[in-house]
């Protein structure tokens, strides 16, 4: 297929927000606006709750799952973070990158506490190559976004099992 910048990878690569450079709002724009690093988008209001999050992943690919979904989930610095969504099936997102629990610059949030735990993360993504290596030194970078849906109970520990055992105890 010749393209002539009208594929979808080539929309991709020139939507500065879909490559995680949210565009637009100022420093403190009035309503909180949003804010994001090279990992994740963020709502910047105290106050402000998002409804879902979207997990894009590298293929240019989302999916958004109800934050009213997401049920337990797990840190482990040298694994990952795992999160345990609960609708119709049950869904897990298995995350992998380095400093998920650093802060943004002086914003004060990061991914997992005042991010995730506060339903203030709108978007999660997985970062190429380039991205990682033009990331600063203690800045999050998600390596791999691992998405899995189960019917039952013991084809998640399967799951688990295989792709992340420290987290199938």
């Amino acid at each position: 297929m010749l393209d002539n910048g009208t594929s979808h990878q080539s929309r991709l690569k020139a939507n500065p927000h879909l490559a995680g450079k949210l565009t637009g709002g100022g420093p403190n724009p009035p309503d909180g606006g949003e804010g994001a690093c090279l990992a994740f988008g963020y709502l910047r209001g105290l106050h402000e709750r998002a409804n879902a999050i979207e997990f894009r992943l590298r293929g240019g690919n989302s999916v958004w799952y109800p934050y009213n979904w997401l049920g337990t989930w797990k840190f482990d610095p040298s694994v990952g973070l795992l999160l345990k969504f609960s609708g119709d099936l049950v869904y897990l997102v298995l995350i992998r990158g380095s400093n998920l629990d650093k802060p943004v610059g002086d914003s004060g949030i990061d991914l997992i506490r005042a991010g995730l735990q506060r339903h203030r993360i709108i978007w999660v993504r997985e970062m190429g190559e380039e991205d990682i290596l033009q990331a600063e030194d203690r800045a999050s970078t998600i390596d791999s976004i691992d998405v899995a849906e189960f019917e039952s109970h013991e084809a998640l520990k399967g799951w688990l099992t295989e792709n992340a055992p420290a987290f199938s105890r």
